[in-house]
This record gives structure tokens, sequence and C-alpha cells, in this order.
């Protein structure tokens, strides 16, 4: 949980509410950006691959891309595992991403859809 308050705590991230998990062994903790929740407990061991079976990646839109530079500071500050640096996207048009890694091998996206000094947001395929 330290991992997303430390990356995305300036962008708004915040503890929503910590509840004992129904075996009694760990905190569930929910975190809130804007009106989602992300639900984090601790794992029971292994590893994981974000190409396997489960989640692939979660990802976090911010407004502006100087949001996406700064989550990648605070990345960088923690000594984070960046999987992708920022770049635009090969898919979208006007998208502006980067990729990292939690302590647990979870693909985390910090991304802006928004074309450079415009105030729409643009989920708009590439054209081919």
């Amino acid at each position: 949980m330290t991992f997303y308050l430390k990356v995305l705590g300036a962008l708004g991230l915040e503890e929503d509410i910590r509840v004992r998990s129904y075996r009694g062994t760990e905190d569930v903790v929910y975190l809130r950006f804007g009106e989602q929740n992300l639900r984090l407990r601790a794992a029971d061991g292994g590893e994981h691959s974000h190409y396997d079976v489960g989640i692939e990646h979660v990802a976090f839109e911010v407004e502006r891309r100087e949001e996406v530079d700064a989550a990648l500071e605070r990345c960088s500050e923690i000594g984070a595992r960046i999987h992708y640096p920022p770049e635009e996207d090969r898919d979208l048009d006007d998208c502006y991403a980067f990729f990292v890694f939690d302590p647990d091998g979870d693909r985390i996206e910090v991304f802006c859809a928004k074309a450079a000094g415009s105030a729409e947001s643009r989920w708009t395929p590439r054209q081919s």
C-alpha cells in the first residue's frame, strides 16, 4: 500500500477504509481514486506475471502530462521497477503513459488521454 500512496497520493489517491479480512489474518485496504476504489490485501505468496491469467494491469488516468511525469519521478525516488517510461501510446492517439511494477509485480499504468494543451479527453484509436 505504501507504494500506491507514495506514487499516486499526490494525484488524489487516499486510503478510504481498512477492515480486517474474513480470515482475521490481515487487513484489507480500500484506496480511493476519484469515484473508484482499489482493494488491496497482503498476498499469501507466489509470484505474479502480468500476461498470465488475471489482471493484466491497473490504470490511473490523470488530467495533465506533467502529472504523468511527476508520478514517474516519484517511482524513481522509491526505486520502483519501471516497465516503460512515459511515451505516446502506440494504439491510441494523444495518450501519454508509463508503466511500472508494484512491489508484488502487478503492472500499473499512469496515463493522460489528452492532447498536450487540450482540455478534451481523447480515447481515439490510432488510424492505420
